[in-house]
């Protein structure tokens, strides 16, 4: 054991403290159960903070944010609520997009004019975003894609699938809705 000791540079009383079996600490014990109990009572969404809060008012036992966010660790157990969804809204009027249509939406004929949106869904476990296409004459959609990103390939698509189920319209004003204003897609 001297050998390997020098070998890997350790000194021996630290080994043999290393060897000595530990005691358990009966009350770090309890507070661990406590706080995984104090977490499945929460539904997995409490925090350290409220750990802490939930097992000093509950059970008389003091413990702090810090001491609660250790014992989670050990317990590998993580405070998992929702985050709110950030999507940015547009209200900034493009220049470089021409509003062709000034709001009349007044269509005389099918084809005429295809306006979009994209939305986002929550679908259980993360955001989803689908964009649609309608005909402004009917008023249905003509055209819808899914992703889960909002990028211009989603967009992309719904106008693909309207373009091809409308049979290659050729005089459609495609206009897209940029927060109050329309304006047309290039």
């Amino acid at each position: 054991m001297k050998t390997l000791c020098r070998i890997f540079n350790v000194h021996r009383s630290s080994y043999r403290y290393w060897c000595r079996p530990k005691e358990p600490n009966i009350e770090r014990t309890i507070k661990r159960s406590l706080v995984s109990e104090a977490w499945n009572v929460s539904g997995g969404s409490a925090g350290a903070r409220t750990i802490a809060t939930m097992v000093t008012n509950t059970h008389n036992v003091k413990l702090g944010r810090w001491l609660a966010g250790k014992l989670m660790k050990e317990l590998i157990i993580v405070s998992c609520q929702e985050r709110k969804h950030k999507y940015n809204r547009g209200g900034n009027e493009r220049i470089d997009i021409p509003n062709l249509l000034n709001r009349q939406f007044a269509v005389t004929k099918p084809d005429q004019v295809w306006c979009g949106d994209v939305t986002y869904i929550w679908t259980g476990s993360r955001w989803a975003y689908l964009a649609v296409v309608l005909d402004l004459f009917a008023r249905k959609p003509v055209g819808w894609a899914m992703s889960f990103a909002p990028d211009s390939e989603l967009t992309a698509k719904a106008l693909q699938m309207a373009w091809e189920l409308r049979g290659h319209p050729k005089q459609v004003i495609p206009v897209v809705s940029i927060g109050r204003h329309c304006g047309v897609i290039r």
